[in-house]
Parts: structure tokens; sequence; C-alpha cells
């Protein structure tokens, strides 16, 4: 019987239709009603593939041997920077998109909900209604915010605390995504950049805060798992071990990058695009904190539309090269998923109806 797949990061779209006209008429978020492009202000993105939307994603899964996806917050909808009462309206809106997906299509869903940090109080009883009420257990946060004095932020940051705090009291399985790059680094945007290496460095800078303020440790009940594997985090690992013990003036009050390598409790999913970055992830933190990511449907993630690339190709290229077995690859694909999850898992348990 073949093995239960899931897909840890996969995003979907409300059709134009479902949309609030207020997204639209502030400028805040809509998508064309031929359903061609995404829209925000005066940035456009095109709508690469069908399968951003529901019916076509479920016809997708099922094309691909995907039994469950597991669909993260869109990061435009992150709010950073926004007025309150505007991401008050939206985040609502996209948390309660997010948990009709999951309630709707619970063997083919879990679902994540987002905060903004900027306005803590405000995040915090979303929180608690998006657990108590909307049944949604996977928090999902930015890499880094905008904070109310204007400053951009890691989210790792003592400030988020309180957030993590109550993640910690709900056992909730935590995201930590990329966005907005363009906004906080002085650079033309050519060529990708901020999607190709930017966002890349905005995981790693969160990565280090986060492991040198020990939140891992400080927070054990809140499992918390890097987009895209976190791949410059792991490349970048020596050099931030160097830097602390070489200048531990400079890390009063913190502890060793080194302290949270392999923890049970910080994950990272396949992402990377490569199987030679993925043998690097598994030497950093081992199999077992590696979980299956897909990305899908944008063209940086694992899309039979693009050349050279299908859902799953860096782990089956690990296994064919021996960087991964057979068995490494089923766990990624369900049961290190499983754990990341825990509460949050809404889908079928292994063995039924694979």
């Amino acid at each position: 019987m073949r093995r239960i797949r899931i897909n840890g990061h996969g995003h979907i779209l409300p059709y134009p239709e479902d949309i609030p006209s207020f997204l639209k008429s502030k400028r805040l978020f809509w998508v064309e009603d031929d359903r061609s492009k995404m829209c925000q202000g005066d940035w456009t993105r095109p709508i690469t593939d069908p399968s951003f939307f529901l019916d076509e994603k479920i016809a997708w899964m099922a094309e691909n041997h995907i039994d469950h996806g597991v669909m993260l917050t869109l990061s435009q909808l992150y709010c950073n920077g926004w007025k309150e009462q505007d991401t008050f309206d939206t985040i609502r809106f996209q948390n309660d998109f997010n948990a009709s997906i999951q309630n709707d299509n619970p063997d083919l869903f879990t679902c994540g909900f987002v905060v903004q940090p900027r306005y803590i109080d405000q995040a915090l009883g979303e929180i608690d209604r998006c657990v108590n009420e909307l049944g949604l257990r996977m928090l999902c946060l930015p890499t880094h915010y905008l904070n109310a004095d204007e400053q951009w932020v890691s989210t790792a940051e003592e400030e988020v605390w309180p957030i993590y705090e109550l993640a910690n009291q709900h056992s909730l399985a935590v995201e930590i995504h990329p966005y907005d790059g363009p906004k906080m680094i002085g650079l033309q945007d050519r060529f990708w950049r901020f999607h190709l290496v930017w966002m890349m460095a905005q995981t790693a800078d969160t990565l280090h805060m986060f492991t040198l303020l020990g939140l891992p440790q400080k927070f054990p009940n809140m499992r918390t798992c890097f987009a895209h594997g976190c791949m410059l985090g792991q490349a970048n690992a020596g050099r931030r071990m160097q830097g602390f013990n070489g200048r531990p003036d400079l890390f009063q009050g913190t502890q060793s990058p080194a302290e949270s390598l392999g923890v049970s409790n910080l994950f990272f999913d396949t992402l990377v695009h490569d199987p030679y970055t993925l043998q690097l992830l598994k030497q950093r933190v081992g199999t077992s904190q590696i979980v299956a990511g897909l990305d899908d449907p944008y063209p940086l993630g694992e899309m039979e539309s693009v050349p050279d690339s299908y859902p799953g190709k860096v782990m089956d290229d690990a296994v064919s090269l021996g960087i991964l077995s057979e068995k490494e690859r089923e766990q990624i694909w369900y049961d290190n998923v499983i754990r990341w999850l825990g509460s949050a898992w809404r889908g079928k348990a292994e063995g039924k109806g694979a």
C-alpha cells in the first residue's frame, strides 16, 4: 500500500468573488475576475497555475498523489505596516477563509492562521479566537514585521514573546515564512533577487535570533517550522557559532546557536531545490526534523509545470544519490509532518485510504 504523502507547505487563493469588496476598494488585496493576477496596491503577480484555487488544487493533489496539504496563510496578508482596523478586518477574513477550507475538507487540508505582532492585544485575541472558535492550531508568522516605531524587526524579538507564550500554552504548530524584502532592503528589484536571495537571508536572520534567544527551549510545547529549509541559515551555522565564540561580548544573555541544532521542536521543510542542500540540512538538524514542503503552486515551488521539476523531486533526487534512504523519505513525507503539526493535524491516519 502506498504511504500517505503530506505536503507541509502549500498556498491557496480565494476565488475573486469570495474576496470582500473593501479589500479591493482600499487596494489592499484582490484577484482579477479572470483569475489572471493577484493584486495589491500597484503590485501585481501572475497566477501561474489553476491550482491556486480550491477545486483545481484538489484535482492537482489527486494527479500528483498528494493525500493532504498544509495550507499556509497568504504572505500578502501579513499586513506589515497596515492601519490597525485594516489589519483586524483583513486578518479575520484570511483566517475565516482558511478555517472554511479546513472545516469543509478535513481529510484534505490542515490550514494555518495569521496574526500581526505590531498590534499585540489584537494578535493575542485572534489566537484565542482561531483556536477556540475556528479550530485552527497552526500559527503563521512573517520572519519580520514593521513595529510601532516604524522599524523592521525579527519576530523572534522579545516584544513578540507574548504571542509565543500563548502558542506554547495552546501547544500550537508555528510556521515562519519570509516576505516584504523589497520594503526592508534598499536595492532595486531586479532579476527576482528578493525571492531568490533576500527571502532566504530574512529566514536565516530570524533563525539566528530565534536560536540565540533560546526560543525552542523557552517554549517547549510550541513546534516551529522554518520555510524553504532556512537554507542560508544551515550554510551559515558555522559562521554564527564562530561569531558567538569569538566575540562573547556581543552575545550577553544569549545561548550558542549550536544548542538548537536538532532540537525536537524545531523543523525545516524540504523546499531547498537541490539534493546537496538537503544533504546539508540533514547533517545540520537530522532527518527527523525535516518535513515535506512543496510551496505549491508558485513557480519557485516543486511544480510539474516548471521544467525539470515535479512535486517531491528534491527528495527523489536525494534517494537516487544515497543522501536519503527510502524509509527516511517516507518519514519526511508523513511521520515528521505529523510530529510538527501535533494537535493541528486534521487528516487521515496512516494506512487508511492511502
